[in-house]
């Protein structure tokens, strides 16, 4: 793995080096000599942060299903509102 460092002047210069880049390693972008921001490829991103999450996924709530519920039934039909 190959650890490249560019400023941001030669980073919005030449995007295509960066991103040749990003594919043997990350790419540290630097402000004013400080390192700012990390490109990576897609692949190292999903290696790092683990298996895409599907939208089901993200907004499930674990143990949800271990929950039991039980809504009281009524015999009386619903009746309007008495607004008088």
């Amino acid at each position: 793995m190959t650890i490249t460092t560019l400023s941001s002047r030669e980073f919005n210069q030449d995007t295509s080096r960066a991103k040749k880049a990003a594919s043997d390693g990350p790419v540290f972008i630097t402000d004013r000599g400080v390192p700012a921001h990390v490109l990576l490829s897609i692949e190292e991103y999903r290696r790092i942060t683990g298996r895409p999450r599907s939208l089901i996924d993200a907004l499930a709530v674990p143990g949800l299903s271990d929950i039991e519920i039980e809504f009281p039934r009524s015999r009386e039909l619903a009746r309007p509102a008495d607004f008088s």
